[in-house]
């Protein structure tokens, strides 16, 4: 209920507060007592929630929406709507920035049929079964620096990246490797992407036949079919990069990896998989496949 009155008393100033009690299903007589109660009792409760939801907002790198701190506070043990973290996140002036992503696919002329195995479904039973992966630019005081990702689609981790001055071949063909060595990969394993050249190039192809990856793609510019390579640069775009300034390829590649492999695999909270990490979710899996 505390909560409830709560949420009711930061939003005073925008609806009657008659109406919200009657929308939240509390009497006047309830809130008025809950006001009248000694300072203390709800102004402590108020500066230890705002200074949890600070840290956990600063610890994000200052990405996090309401959902996922109100998600991180859970994680801690503390009993709060999420719509009281919203509107404490607004009074404290916490809010992530947003950024689109341009288009940066170059199809290869002449490109034989390859069909696209995904269809839009981002989703797997298994880890090491369905992997996506794309190509995104880094602005730095040196040029360009270009990164690969490979993403697993069971657990939402990066389990392959390469970061190159260039845009050769080898850029994907060494995140698929990082991928094939540092996660075991299903017999059936596939491999979805744009129509690229990078991708659909016969030395690329030959490097997925070598790990027994199926090749899958997706029609040319159309960003929906490779949604979740897509979403993930949106969220490196937009937690990391657009809040930096790169002066080298090396300061960009050093934080770059900072980001995927303590941040984004093992402490970011991930929406889809019901407010885990990707570590988590493959630890999860592994348990639970042991188990039985």
């Amino acid at each position: 209920m505390t909560e409830l009155y709560e949420f009711i008393d930061g939003e005073k100033g925008s609806y009657p507060m008659a109406s919200m009690c009657e929308w939240m299903g509390v009497s006047r007589s309830g809130f008025h007592d809950w006001r009248a109660r000694p300072a203390s009792f709800t102004t402590e409760r108020r500066q230890s929630l705002a200074a949890q939801i600070t840290s956990i907002f600063t610890d994000s790198r200052r990405t996090y929406g309401y959902r996922r701190v109100h998600a991180a506070l859970a994680r801690r043990g503390v009993r709060c709507g999420p719509e009281l973290v919203r509107v404490m996140m607004r009074d404290l002036g916490l809010a992530p920035t947003r950024r689109r992503r341009p288009l940066t696919t170059v199809a290869a002329p002449g490109i034989h049929t390859t069909p696209d195995l995904v269809r839009r479904d981002f989703t797997a039973d298994r880890p090491g079964h369905k992997l996506v992966g794309d190509i995104t630019y880094i602005p730095t005081g040196q040029g360009w620096l270009h990164l690969a990702t490979v993403i697993d689609c069971a657990t939402r981790k990066i389990i392959g990246w390469a970061c190159a001055d260039h845009l050769k071949t080898s850029l994907v063909r060494d995140a698929i490797t990082m991928a094939a060595t540092h996660t075991t990969l299903a017999p059936d394993a596939i491999f979805h992407s744009d129509r690229g050249t990078q991708y659909t190039s016969i030395e690329f192809r030959e490097h997925l036949r070598a790990h027994r990856i199926t090749p899958s793609l997706g029609r040319t510019g159309a960003c929906w079919d490779n949604a979740l390579a897509e979403s993930f640069f949106a969220t490196l775009k937009k937690e990391l990069v657009h809040r930096t300034t790169y002066h080298t390829h090396a300061q960009a590649r050093q934080e770059i990896a900072t980001y995927i492999e303590l941040f984004y695999n093992h402490t970011r909270l991930h929406s889809t998989l019901g407010y885990i990490t990707p570590n988590e979710a493959e630890n999860l899996y592994h348990a639970t496949s042991s188990a039985a």
